[in-house]
């Protein structure tokens, strides 16, 4: 027994390892800018309706990388790979924190299940999985961008530059919270143990299965919420931090979901108070 116990534990340390360093690297990528040429906190302290830095005017002069920044950019295929990778690492560090869990029990049921061989690559596969399903909302999101940007509802630094935009989105968001859809997809992230015990299946391709059926209610579950980045700053650090521990509250605290309704009605409100606003 003390053996086992040895290797659950080593295993845990190295998946463990494995998880924060891609976490580090996601959360650096995106804080130096995500390939855009600015820091997140540069971007911050852009005006996002008029594309300029807090305070400055046109006549202010600006160069290397401001200057490109509020340029509006050509959105070509190129660039649009380039905010499909911004997208989908952005998501890896927002939503890998809250999914390390269930990653973990992955790996400590492979492990159990079977009396030799390491879980590393199932689970590495699982992870893949998960992954996966956030880089095809990347793909919507980037879509969604490229449209938003080519009508003029998104600044240069990637904020919504229409009230009425933003407060739809916001209440879309709140009702989002309350609908029966993100109650159940919920309560699969905070029951996980369930899933994995009911819905396991062996071998790599199974375990890729399972970590696209995870990703799925995953994604139904916060979807919307990332979305809100249109209306905040796609690049707004403090946005992307707030939403990314937000759902890890929403998943692992015991009140998460009352949490949830919560935090839909005052998205809602927040939304009728900017709509209120144009009247």
């Amino acid at each position: 027994m003390d053996t086992v116990d040895a290797i659950l534990k080593r295993d845990r340390g190295v998946i463990t390892g494995a998880l924060v360093l891609i976490m580090l690297l996601a959360w650096g990528y995106v804080l130096t800018g995500a390939g855009t040429g600015m820091s997140a906190f540069e971007m911050f302290a852009m005006d996002g309706p008029v594309g300029l830095p807090a305070g400055a005017s046109v006549s202010q002069p600006m160069t290397g990388a401001m200057a490109a920044i509020t340029t509006p950019a050509a959105w070509t295929w190129r660039y649009a790979v380039l905010m499909f990778f911004m997208w989908w690492i952005m998501m890896i560090a927002m939503m890998l924190p809250s999914a390390s869990p269930i990653i973990l029990l992955f790996a400590r049921v492979k492990r159990k299940q079977r009396d030799s061989g390491a879980p590393f690559a199932p689970t590495g596969v699982f992870a893949l999985g998960y992954l996966t399903i956030w880089a095809l909302f990347s793909v919507f999101a980037t879509g969604a961008q490229w449209a938003l940007a080519s009508g003029g509802l998104l600044s240069t630094s990637m904020v919504s530059t229409n009230v009425a935009f933003s407060g739809a989105l916001l209440i879309a968001a709140g009702l989002w919270q309350l609908t029966p859809i993100k109650s159940a997809c919920l309560a699969h992230c905070r029951g996980p143990m369930h899933f994995l015990i009911h819905g396991f299946r062996p071998g790599r391709w199974g375990a890729l299965r399972m970590g696209l059926e995870h990703g799925a209610f995953c994604l139904g579950c916060c979807w919307f919420l990332m979305a809100l980045l249109f209306a905040g700053g796609v690049m707004n650090v403090y946005w992307i931090a707030g939403l990314a521990l937000y759902v890890l509250i929403e998943k692992m605290a015991p009140a998460g979901n009352r949490l949830g309704i919560a935090v839909g009605v005052a998205l809602m409100a927040w939304g009728v108070w900017l709509l209120a606003g144009l009247a």
